[in-house]
């Protein structure tokens, strides 16, 4: 495939920065890769990924979110803001992520806005594939490779990466029905929905809501 030059030109700051039709022209990358939860577990092997990495991820991510809720505190969810204009190719991806999140669980609820709490990047990365990137102290971004895209169910991949956002990390050997086993059961698995124990894992990660934000 032919590799796609690469600018970036956004900025990050505490906004956090994980498919497909005919590829675009052009794409807007996202910045170096740091330590990263891949969404295969051969790219996985890649120095700096683990748990505590998507921990810190999913730290900043609520700590944004939740001190934004202190203007709405009557929400019993957290909202948690993303920014899919760096990734135009898989705004349907993006959002049927966002809609399957937000049906599966009740703590928390992704919404695409302004001042967003984490962000989405396209490109071609064949080395990487598609990954949820930080660099161990909360800040990232999700990035969808086409590649891979093609390859695997896109909105399986996406709502996979955005699972990482929200707490949940790799596990490679669980089957179809498990979101965070990713490329794991291979590419003919296209579900896309976490299973029980993801969804109440998630439950339980956000069920503080904004009292969280007062300890």
């Amino acid at each position: 495939m032919h590799r796609i030059p690469r600018t970036f030109s956004a900025a990050l700051g505490l906004a956090l920065a994980a498919g497909l039709a005919a590829l675009p022209g052009t794409a807007t990358a996202a910045p170096a890769t740091g330590a990263a939860q891949h969404y295969t577990a051969a790219a996985s092997a890649h120095p700096g990924t683990g748990k505590a990495d998507n921990q810190a991820f999913y730290e900043a991510v609520m700590k944004s979110a939740r001190s934004k809720q202190a203007a709405t505190p009557y929400l019993k969810a957290v909202v948690v803001t993303y920014d899919a204009s760096n990734a135009p190719s898989f705004a349907s991806e993006i959002s049927r992520s966002a809609q399957i999140w937000n049906g599966s669980v009740a703590n928390v609820r992704l919404q695409s806005g302004a001042n967003a709490d984490f962000s989405y990047y396209e490109g071609d990365d064949p080395s990487n594939g598609s990954y949820a990137s930080t660099d161990g102290h909360g800040s990232g971004y999700i990035f969808l490779d086409y590649t891979q895209n093609q390859e695997y169910d896109s909105t399986r991949v996406t709502a996979h990466e955005t699972g990482h956002v929200l707490g949940l990390p790799d596990h490679y050997s669980g089957p179809c029905s498990e979101l965070m086993s990713g490329g794991g059961p291979g590419p003919s698995c296209t579900n896309p929905y976490p299973n029980s124990t993801e969804r109440s894992r998630v439950n339980s990660l956000w069920r503080n809501g904004l009292s969280a934000t007062t300890r």
